[in-house]
């Protein structure tokens, strides 16, 4: 019989949800029924699959006030909340539509020896793990399940437990749609879940914490299947001396301060040229400055609450840490409390040392620091001096120039004059560095063809071959 844990509501700081957690054997014969459906679901045609994800789109949006009520409840977030739902539903039509040409089956081709000829197919792992995070908790459970599920694949999801309860709204639309309830499966509870989830699916998409994508890593090698693993981000922005102040600034202050800065592609640290870094750093402390908690009234103000109970404290360590080593908080500086939630004051924060916590570990909070440099060169040496390398940023008004520093960055997606673009735009291609990820992109056309077995046909068109005996 499945256990249940109490789950806090950000808000409030009380427990108001109590989370079913699905054991092994429950996983292993939601699995089993999964396998056993993804042969039907393989044998449709693309355009009956396709047929199913539109109406699990109409599903979503007629029960869109049920999915932003239970994001709201799980994030303590408003305007994200409904952005959120919407940005689901524009990307099953996205994918539904480039499936037809991303999916086609190649005409037979000749090969270089000239009597063989190459057809390619493909056949999809039957079933596919979806291990998501908190931040951002139907998204990240449908970024990859929306492809899988139209390459033919069987979906088995298992959410964060910190953020579930939008898993009720979630299971009512997949319900709507018999077909595709019969290969996606949603299951629920903490790392045990997701532990039983890694050891019974074909592949894995996980998106979360280092420590914990190591050990998904390390069980999917055991098992020979493939992990697709996006990980932690400590995202550099570098403003170089002939950069628009204006724009850096704007640019900045959103990309380091949108949902509370709980995002892997926050911008957590800026390295500013020495010659403009007083105006600078004078436009972005006024335009954190602008920024509001959202409490008392949800629907006003910008940074929410911090939605992990385990970040809070996370957080509050960083900011003694780099108090007591001499950083100057410009904004902000304090976790505070307001009725019952724990927000994070919007902060600025200078006169950064390389030892700070603040510099060097990822930090799920409204929280940018500033470090003056004297150089590009140094810039971007600052910059690449992390175990992280998801996404970067660049402002200079010579795109030239711009783009010969993204070079020089280790880092997956570079936005060039504007901040975290890499959330947005979903068609380029990209792939993490060093600890932030491992295996194919998430992003791009290509990235449907991560849920295929690639496979080739190679045929004799009738001449005897020379190697024969």
């Amino acid at each position: 019989m499945a256990n249940s844990i109490a789950i806090t509501n950000p808000r409030t700081g009380e427990p108001d949800f109590q989370l079913i957690c699905h054991e092994l054997s429950d996983v292993m014969a939601k699995s089993k029924q999964l396998r056993l459906a993804q042969k039907k679901w393989w044998q449709l045609s693309l355009q009956d699959r396709i047929k199913y994800l539109q109406i699990f789109a109409q599903a979503i949006t007629a029960l869109k006030p049920s999915f932003v009520e239970a994001l709201i409840d799980d994030t303590g977030r408003a305007n994200e909340s409904m952005l959120e739902v919407d940005v689901v539903i524009g990307a099953i039509d996205r994918w539904c539509r480039q499936a037809p040409e991303l999916l086609a089956t190649q005409a037979e081709r000749s090969g270089e020896i000239p009597f063989l000829a190459i057809k390619q197919s493909y056949l999809p792992y039957p079933v596919v793990g979806i291990i998501s995070p908190w931040n951002f908790p139907l998204l990240l459970s449908l970024v990859d399940a929306i492809p899988a599920l139209l390459a033919g694949c069987s979906v088995l999801l298992k959410p964060s437990e910190v953020t579930s309860r939008v898993t009720k709204p979630l299971i009512k639309a997949i319900s709507e749609v018999p077909m595709l309830a019969e290969v996606f499966s949603v299951v629920t509870g903490g790392g045990q879940t997701g532990e039983a989830v890694s050891e019974v699916a074909d592949l894995i998409c996980f998106t979360g914490s280092v420590a914990t994508g190591r050990k998904v890593g390390e069980a999917c090698a055991k098992r020979f299947i493939p992990a697709f693993l996006e990980l932690g981000g400590k995202d550099p922005a570098i403003v170089c001396e002939d950069a628009d102040l204006d724009v850096a600034a704007k640019a900045l202050c959103w990309g380091s301060m949108v949902n509370a800065g709980q995002s892997c592609m926050s911008l957590e640290r800026v390295y500013v040229n020495k010659n403009i870094a007083d105006a600078f750093i004078a436009k972005l402390v006024t335009e954190v400055k602008q920024l509001s908690h959202n409490f008392p009234n949800i629907n006003q103000g910008e940074i929410g609450p911090i939605i992990a109970p385990s970040q809070v404290d996370i957080v509050k360590r960083q900011l003694a840490d780099a108090k007591v080593k001499g950083a100057q908080f410009l904004t902000g500086g304090r976790v505070v409390e307001l009725g019952g939630g724990y927000y994070c004051q919007p902060t600025i924060v200078s006169n950064i040392s390389d030892d700070m916590d603040i510099i060097n570990q990822e930090t799920f909070a409204a929280i940018l620091p500033v470090v003056i440099v004297d150089t590009d060169q140094e810039a971007i040496r600052k910059a690449n001096n992390s175990d992280f390398g998801l996404s970067a940023a660049v402002f200079s008004q010579n795109v030239e120039h711009a783009e010969q520093i993204a070079l020089q960055l280790e880092a997956g997606a570079i936005s060039i004059n504007d901040a975290s673009l890499t959330a947005l735009v979903h068609e380029a291609e990209k792939q993490s560095f060093k600890y932030s990820g491992l295996g194919g992109s998430r992003m791009g056309n290509v990235s449907i063809h991560r849920f295929m077995r690639k496979k080739a046909f190679i045929r004799n068109t009738g001449v005897p071959s020379p190697w024969w005996f």
